[in-house]
């Protein structure tokens, strides 16, 4: 019996939001964003430059890149979160992350985007767990999506986000035996 190969674009499958949201549901989604900084570093620890530039598929991006853009998604998960919580359903920017991803700056060493991550976290943290749960209900218009989005329904796409690229690195690196 042979089984097809994995999607390694989605390594943890693609997103689903589970609704309704239960108190527990919204704390592992807490859990998984505070936890993310130190994962991260875990999964890109001892990795040397070559084993940086390796792309986690074919016609993927590098683990450097995925770093890097995990910081790029999150900063704006975490604008997009101030803008819901502070005006009346905001319509939000969206960014080109394929574009992004070409940038100067996706080479830096991987050190700069693990810092971001630290302080973006502990900022993201700090405000998601002060939240009340009337408070997850607000929402922001996506325009790409051409929807309403909750604070609930970004905070589970975040978590998701989190695990989809730890095991974009986790992946290649058991597959490479790194």
């Amino acid at each position: 019996m042979t089984h097809a190969p994995a999607d390694l674009r989605y390594p943890i499958g693609r997103f689903k939001a589970v609704m309704p949201v239960t108190h527990e549901l919204r704390g592992a989604a807490i859990d998984a964003i505070d936890g993310l900084p130190p994962r991260m570093r875990d999964a890109v620890a001892g990795l040397n430059e070559s084993q940086l530039d390796t792309p986690y598929r074919p016609e993927g991006w590098t683990v450097r890149q995925v770093v890097h853009h995990v910081v790029d998604s999150h900063m704006n998960a975490y604008i997009r979160m101030k803008l819901a919580l502070t005006e009346d359903t905001p319509t939000i920017k969206p960014y080109d992350e394929k574009a992004w991803a070409t940038l100067a700056d996706m080479k830096l060493p991987i050190e700069v985007s693990l810092g971001l991550i630290d302080g973006i976290h502990t900022r993201w943290v700090a405000v998601i767990s002060a939240l009340s749960a009337d408070q997850f209900s607000r929402s922001f218009i996506h325009p790409e999506l051409g929807a309403e989005m909750t604070l609930d329904q970004l905070l589970q796409h975040y978590a998701w986000h989190s695990h989809h690229h730890l095991a974009h690195i986790t992946e290649l690196r058991r597959r490479e035996r790194w």
